[in-house]
């Protein structure tokens, strides 16, 4: 089984920082890329941030020079440093990680449950 965890979120005021974290754990054979995804309330899902294996980042231009996303691939965890929050960041953060559970299975996309973020003062 294979669990992905997020913690750190909550509420912040506008202009601040907060600092999301995501463990994948269980029984797997690698994990490839791991991105945050968001969803406000009466909205899509949308991409926040992602990182390659390779380390390679890609970010929403929305949240570009404000949001930083990195991994651990020792501890299977990714982050997502927010600043400079605002509150059209307000929503739940997801994280998605592309796995192999082993070199039998095709790589697959696994999610956490969710965290809310809310923006607010």
């Amino acid at each position: 089984q294979v669990q992905l965890v997020e913690s750190g979120g909550g509420l912040v005021q506008p202009g601040g920082s907060l600092r999301l974290s995501c463990v994948a754990s269980g029984s797997f054979f690698s994990v490839n890329a791991m991105a945050w995804y968001r969803q406000a309330p009466g909205k899509q899902r949308e991409l926040v941030a992602v990182i390659t294996g390779g380390g390679l980042t890609n970010y929403a231009d929305s949240v570009k020079g404000r949001f930083s996303i990195s991994r651990d691939r020792a501890k299977n965890t990714v982050y997502l440093q927010m600043n400079s929050v605002q509150p059209e960041d307000t929503a739940v953060y997801y994280c998605n990680a592309k796995l192999r559970r082993s070199t039998l299975i095709a790589e697959a996309d696994y999610w956490g449950e969710g965290t809310q973020v809310t923006v607010s003062s």
